[in-house]
This record gives C-alpha cells, sequence and structure tokens, in this order.
C-alpha cells in the first residue's frame, strides 16, 4: 500500500504507536474513507484536530497515511496524518468548512508519479502541461505525460504532436495511449510498479477515468460521453478515490481541473525550467525581470532561437503568478490599490481628451 519507513518512522517520532495506521482511500466533504491490512473503515477526525486547523492542508487528503483508532461496525477515528513525502496542491478559490477561502487546495499527497492527461482532440496544449509539471516538481512528484485518444487523429498528425511535446519538454516519459483500440495500455501498465502510487491530472473528458478502467479490467469508475454541447468534460468524477491493481500498483483518480492555479511553487517552476533557470544566473542584473532589460542572457537566449518563445512565454507567466501567490496580504492589497489610483488617473486623462466614454 505505500507504506516505508519514512512513516514508520514518523509514526515513532510524534508518539503514535499505540494506534492503528491507514491509508487515506476516499474524502467527501469531511468524509473518509481508510484501509490498512485489516480492512476497511470509515473514518472522522476529531474535533482538536478541527479546532487546530488552520487550512486545508491540516486535514486528511487521499493518500494520506494516517494514524487511527478503530470502532466496531468499521468505523475510526483518525487520530493524526503522518507527515507527508509528497504533495500536489492547487491555488483554490472556494470556501472551505473553516468558513474561510483556502489559498491552496490538496489534491493527493505521498504520490511517486503524475500522469499528466491531455487528449488529442480537444485538450492538447504544451502550455498546460508545463503548468502540471511545476505543480508536480514542486511538490516532489515525478511528472509524466499520458497523450490519450490517439484514435482521433491520423498517425502524421500524431507523430507532429510526439515531436512537438519531445522538443519543448524534453527528457520526460511520454505514453500514448487509446482505449478504443488498446494502443499504449501496455506501456502504461508496464509503467506502474507494485507499492507506488500514481495519479491522473487533466480536465474533463480527456479520459482519466477512462484509463483507470481499462487498466482494471473492467469498469470501476463511471463515465460519460464528452458533452457535445460545449465540447467539455462532464465532470462524473466528483471525488478523489485511490484503487488498487492487480500488479500491486496503487492509483488515484481525481475530478477534472479545468483551471490549475499555482500555489508556492517557485521552486517547482524553477526545476522544470532549469534551462531558463540556469540562463538567468547569468544576467546582468541581479533583479532581471527577464522581459526587457539589456544585457538579460534569457531574451538573448529567445531572440537567437536557443529558448523556444513560448516555452519562454509560458515561464514567464507563470513566475508571475507564483510571486503573486507569495505576496502577502498587505502586499497584495497594496499592489492593488496602486492599479485602482492608475486607473483613476487614466480616466481623467482620458475625459481632457473628450473621451465620453471612460
Amino acid at each position: 500500500m505505500g507504506y516505508n519507513i519514512f512513516f514508520e518512522s514518523n509514526r515513532h517520532k510524534l508518539g503514535l504507536d499505540e494506534f492503528s495506521v491507514a491509508r487515506v482511500i476516499f474524502e467527501s466533504r469531511g468524509a473518509y474513507k481508510v484501509k490498512n491490512t485489516n480492512g476497511e473503515y470509515f473514518a472522522k477526525i476529531t474535533g482538536k484536530q478541527m479546532f487546530r486547523a488552520s487550512g486545508r492542508e491540516d486535514y486528511p487528503a487521499v493518500g494520506d497515511w494516517v494514524a487511527i483508532k478503530e470502532l466496531d461496525n468499521e468505523q475510526a477515528v483518525i487520530q493524526n496524518i503522518l507527515p507527508r513525502m509528497t504533495v500536489i496542491k492547487r491555488k483554490h478559490g472556494d470556501k472551505s468548512r473553516l468558513g474561510e477561502k483556502d489559498k491552496t487546495q490538496i489534491i493527493a499527497t505521498n504520490i511517486d508519479v503524475a500522469f499528466i492527461v491531455e487528449s488529442v482532440d480537444r485538450d492538447y496544449n504544451l502550455n498546460r502541461f508545463e503548468r502540471y509539471f511545476a505543480i508536480a516538481r514542486s511538490g516532489g512528484v515525478t511528472p509524466a505525460i499520458v497523450l490519450n485518444k490517439t484514435d482521433l487523429i491520423s498517425k502524421k498528425e500524431l507523430d507532429e504532436r510526439f515531436v512537438q511535446i519531445k522538443n519543448r519538454i524534453p527528457d520526460v516519459t511520454n505514453i500514448l495511449t487509446s482505449i478504443i483500440n488498446n494502443d499504449g495500455m501496455d506501456d502504461l501498465r508496464k509503467y506502474i510498479e507494485k507499492g507506488k502510487t500514481y495519479c491522473f491530472l487533466g480536465s474533463s473528458g480527456v479520459g482519466k477515468s477512462s484509463l483507470v478502467n481499462k487498466l482494471f479490467g473492467k469498469d470501476v469508475i463511471k463515465t460519460e460521453n464528452i458533452s457535445s454541447y460545449s465540447n467539455r468534460g462532464k465532470h462524473i468524477t466528483t471525488n478523489r478515490q485511490m484503487y488498487f491493481l492487480k500488479n500491486g500498483g496503487i492509483v488515484i483518480d481525481n475530478p477534472g481541473i479545468r483551471e490549475v492555479g499555482l500555489t508556492d511553487m517557485n521552486g517547482g517552476i524553477n526545476d522544470f525550467f532549469d534551462e531558463i533557470t540556469t540562463l538567468s544566473r547569468k544576467c546582468k542584473y541581479v533583479d532581471c525581470t527577464h522581459t526587457h532589460e539589456l544585457g538579460c542572457e534569457i531574451l538573448v537566449a529567445v531572440k537567437s532561437g536557443r529558448v523556444d518563445k513560448e516555452k519562454y512565454s509560458n515561464y514567464i507567466n507563470l513566475k508571475k503568478e507564483a510571486e503573486y501567490y507569495e505576496m502577502t496580504d498587505i502586499e497584495k492589497k497594496k499592489k492593488e490599490h496602486q492599479f485602482g489610483k492608475f486607473v483613476k488617473r487614466a480616466k481623467k486623462e482620458f475625459k481632457k481628451f473628450g473621451h465620453k466614454d471612460y
């Protein structure tokens, strides 16, 4: 189930030896299902944990190892969450059970590999791949690409997409799959190792749940076709859930994500865009923004073609987004106030010239 010396040593350090350990395999609105060698339990957290929680990250998430007190009737109480080896999270603006806006949403924890899934027909986007990769790397998770629904385009088009990915994102595992003709499914199965945990990330309708069903050889997850009206997925998977394959591999299916907001992920961006990060150290100015300065090594590399223009543009956008997230609330309010003053000045200037529409 993925338990190792890291978790066991931390259980001892936290003084939780008297409790059993279990893994969170399902979570929905504060209701949990946990699993260990004794079986599965419906679990809840203690009121003390709720009181101490300062944000969503203090609550259990799918993939977590937790110390539990086993009760009768397949019930359990979660006493504590063991420290996480890895975590995948994103910016999230919905109101939490704490009544406040959480800055982050935990997608899954203790993941070894994140399969970033895109479909060739409607979802293919290199910038989105890079965004997911930055999120995965920042949490210590190895990303891999699954380009799905390859039966929907010609071999020539597929080869072109494959070359684009390899040129833009080199040295990364790429698996091309189709559940219709089984292409790539053996490659996907071989990649999944016993005792390791894998999660499927991507937009609605890219085929994440269908891939999991195919790995099982039966329908364990409900799926539906893409909406013909909006050409979007229908969010059939509404909760995160962990599944155990016959070969001992562990997979997590996730609801579709239409917007992937970055959190505190400057480290993940720097790691993923390592070529650009290395060039930035050679810039003339320490505080170079890499957008207009003379002596900027990155701009020179972009102009000469050594760095892909689209990759550079995505890097700048992601860095700005991550830096904004890392600002304190006071800094954000100050920045927004300054922008508001700028807009007011601009309106006055337009009025001077008779532009009544402003």
